[in-house]
């Protein structure tokens, strides 16, 4: 919009005219909001704190040394800040989530927040993170699960300062937030299943790293418990076998995805599955925890991938080789056209619109959520 002054305005018009382009700006918004398919709701929580990796991640990595890093073009091409860090070209799941929660902006990366912006919670996110410190040492630097809890706890100790230094003021109130926690992918994708570079495929059988696996994210999640985390979403792994990575890389001959990787990882979404109904039991007094199915919710996209709006199920819609997913989504290249008809943007993640399908689904329906949905979660 252009406005043109043919004469000087008294302070009285001026008021009126910036009044009169901050309601545009405003019913821009709305209206691109809109056309995402959200409706603006009134905040549930007073603040979302976002624990995870690259599907997650909305700029933690973009300062370090490494190779998970999405900060170019074309990532974040449908964003309105651009490639701002996101492995997506929109919108990540929590993005999505946050809205549906009713945040009007999105969550900040914790590596540029800090000041009152806190309250509102952080993201902690960081491509290639892991449950095992060693893992995605391949990329490069990245910032594990640990580090993300103790990041965390600085977080929480900043917090502190607004108010008085009221330890039991700073519990109830965290005790209100949503926090979420995606962890587990690269454990398999840049460890177990990387034989080159890992030996925990020989020291362990799917099963006993599943377990080890578990134990360690126990400890973590009960670290965040005691900072004060009291409603928390915690997911299953993804269908790692079928995404185009892998379908570049799999030659089975009796199915299309790699089932070898696919078993490994529902033996630990399984465990996580447990480990909820534990802490929900009285082992973390007070909690609620809620088990995403990402795996289930990824299969039921793929499998009925029309009725969701979806074409293409098995590429990347950016990306080198086989299915686009032998070379991730490299800088400048060109994307496919209508980006909002695939599910995977690059060889392993998610487009936006599949993003938003599935926090919509989580959000509201029970069909991949247990032991109730995040919307009964944020009302409690």
């Amino acid at each position: 919009m252009v406005i043109k002054l043919s004469k000087p305005v008294s302070s009285s018009e001026m008021g009126n005219l910036m009044r009169e382009l901050g309601l545009w700006v405003v019913a821009a918004s709305f209206l691109w909001l809109t056309a995402k398919g959200y409706t603006q709701v009134d905040r549930q929580v007073p603040c979302f704190f976002i624990f995870g990796d690259s599907l997650v991640d909305n700029g933690n990595n973009n300062r370090l040394v490494t190779l998970a890093r999405a900060n170019y073009r074309p990532y974040g091409i449908d964003f309105p800040l651009g490639a701002s860090g996101r492995f997506t070209n929109g919108r990540t799941f929590v993005d999505a989530l946050a809205q549906l929660l009713g945040f009007r902006t999105n969550i900040p990366p914790y590596a540029r927040t800090r000041g009152r912006a806190i309250l509102e919670g952080l993201n902690f996110a960081s491509g290639a993170a892991g449950i095992r410190e060693e893992t995605g040492n391949n990329l490069g630097d990245h910032i594990s699960m640990n580090q993300q809890v103790r990041n965390f706890g600085s977080t929480v100790q900043q917090m502190g300062r607004y108010f008085r230094g009221d330890v039991n003021a700073v519990g109830s109130y965290l005790g209100k937030c949503i926090f979420y926690s995606g962890m587990g992918s690269n454990d398999y994708l840049n460890n177990y299943f990387m034989h080159d570079f890992y030996n925990t495929g020989s020291q362990f059988t799917a099963q006993a790293y599943a377990d080890a696996l578990i134990h360690d994210y126990s400890v973590q999640l009960s670290a965040l418990y005691n900072l004060g985390a009291r409603k928390v979403i915690v997911t299953a792994v993804g269908q790692v076998g079928c995404i185009p990575y892998q379908l570049a890389r799999y030659n089975g001959t009796n199915n299309r995805c790699n089932e070898d990787i696919n078993n490994a990882i529902l033996l630990f979404n399984s465990g996580l599955r447990k480990l909820v109904d534990r802490f929900n039991k009285g082992e973390l007094q007070g909690a609620k925890f809620v088990f995403l199915d990402s795996y289930q919710a990824t299969k039921d996209l793929i499998l009925n991938a029309q009725s969701y709006g979806f074409d293409v199920v098995d590429k990347g819609c950016c990306g080198v080789g086989r299915n686009n997913g032998q070379v991730t989504c490299l800088p400048l290249q060109q994307t496919c056209r209508d980006r909002s008809k695939y599910i995977f943007w690059d060889a392993f993640h998610p487009t936006e619109a599949a993003n938003i399908v599935t926090a919509k689904l989580s959000y509201s329906s029970k069909s991949c959520t247990y032991p109730i949905n995040i919307q009964q979660l944020a009302s409690l």
